[in-house]
């Protein structure tokens, strides 16, 4: 042991002595430390950023929307008025509905879980305080298939659901506006026109606006959620057609007075298999666009299928990244076999005078290991702290979510090691193959 502590002490003076030919060697690993800190950082925030946006998602689901129908309908199902320039009749559709729910929960198997969503931008009014919100009215599975919580209070009964009760579960920003005065449950809540009971509150839903705007989710937080039975009894069912409804300019997409015809604004489907995502949001088309008589009026998205795509690119960026820091690695790990070849040929007397004192092979071997070794793991504190930095300033000014973990920095740390350990050896084997008489003789 007092031969190793020696010889770490004679390899600890070598590299204090030449302290800038040093720091010198030490960039590329400090470039390559630093730079595989930084991507396992960009790496690990992005796999985080697309865990979180799945969370708000939910997972296997399809979200279908109800839309105007688009100008490149099915054209043979459209009827023409006239082959000399009239403009053709689009086909006539219910719009989505709830009997679109019950085919679609009846005729496909893969089908696990079904939530329908009618979206009412509506007045919301308590004890003088105002503003402009949204009512959503939903089953209890919205809230299972968007992973959204219950914090007080309950869910709707199937008494609410099946009678119309005037009931509802707000978020968590509607309880901080209205009720800051006391606990919301059992209180009153206008609606537009509709006092609501307030049977329950949402937990918070922490998301990023970005977030919301890149998933195209509503914020729930500050949103009032009624049972859909309610919603289409009290609130408004568009499927009803009025008067009002019969205008012929309300039916023209080039007017300003087009409007929403869909009972629903948004169905959310979860399959129970993965694998059968994309198949099961074709069958759901095809269907759809039987049932509302050849015209598109729908849009499906399945929002994890967008997300996987996101994560092979990042995942191809993450490689592209590692390979760029492997090679700085190997750049560094060069320049130092090349520095320590040149130190061994500097320092042959030295060696020959080790030798002649008595010094091993051995101990010329870990000399030289150690010098290595320790401008590697120089190398690789300063780029631990060069790539905590560049992380750092990423998440700042490019706005890209970074994680430095501990394992990266381990891994890290150990590379470097590994790098000054591989290409130290040749090098200190070269010296201690010296020999010590022709050491001696040299200048």
């Amino acid at each position: 042991m007092q031969r190793v502590l020696f010889n770490f002490y004679l390899a600890l003076e070598g590299v204090m002595a030449n302290q800038l030919r040093a720091i010198l060697t030490a960039l590329g690993i400090i470039f390559g430390v630093g730079a595989v800190i930084a991507m396992l950082a960009i790496g690990t925030g992005a796999k985080q950023s697309i865990l979180d946006q799945m969370k708000l998602i939910g997972t296997n689901n399809i979200v279908i929307k109800g839309v105007l129908s688009s100008d490149n309908d099915d054209g043979g199902n459209a009827n023409a008025e006239s082959n000399q320039g009239k403009k053709e009749k689009k086909p006539w559709s219910p719009g989505l509905t709830i009997k679109d729910v019950a085919a679609i929960d009846k005729s496909i198997p893969t089908i696990e879980e079904i939530s329908p969503e009618i979206i009412l931008p509506l007045n919301i009014v308590r004890d003088g305080k105002h503003q402009k919100g949204r009512c959503i009215g939903v089953t209890n599975t919205f809230f299972e298939l968007n992973n959204l919580q219950i914090a007080k209070g309950n869910p709707f009964h199937f008494i609410h659901e099946e009678k119309g009760k005037p009931v509802c579960i707000i978020g968590k920003s509607i309880e901080k506006k209205f009720f800051s005065d006391g606990d919301a449950i059992g209180k009153k809540i206008k609606c537009g026109n509709v006092w609501l009971t307030v049977i329950g509150i949402l937990e918070k839903r922490i998301a990023t606006k970005e977030s919301l705007a890149n998933l195209g989710i509503r914020d729930y937080n500050a949103d009032i959620y009624v049972p859909i039975t309610t919603t289409l009894l009290r609130l408004k069912n568009r499927a009803l057609v009025s008067a009002s409804d019969l205008k012929e300019d309300q039916w023209d997409e080039s007017s300003d007075a087009a409007q929403n015809y869909h009972q629903l604004d948004r169905v959310v489907v979860r399959v129970k298999d993965s694998k059968k995502l994309q198949a099961t949001a074709d069958i759901i088309a095809r269907m759809l666009k039987r049932k509302h008589g050849g015209a598109v009026d729908f849009e499906i998205e399945v929002p994890e299928l967008l997300l996987q795509q996101q994560q092979k690119t990042q995942e191809t960026f993450n490689f592209v990244l590692a390979v760029i820091a492997g090679i700085s690695l190997l750049v560094g790990g060069i320049g130092i076999m090349n520095i320590m070849l040149a130190s061994v040929m500097e320092r042959i007397k030295e060696i020959g005078v080790r030798r002649s004192l008595g010094a091993h092979q051995k101990d010329i071997i870990l000399q030289f290991l150690f010098e290595a070794i320790f401008i590697s793991l120089i190398g690789g504190i300063l780029g631990i702290i060069l790539g905590v930095v560049a992380a750092k300033s990423i998440a700042s000014y490019a706005d890209i979510p970074t994680v430095v973990s501990t394992w990266s920095i381990v891994l890290s740390f150990g590379v470097a090691a590994t790098v000054g350990l591989v290409f130290g050896l040749f090098p200190a084997q070269k010296a201690a193959e010296q020999d010590p008489i022709k050491a001696l003789r040299s200048d």
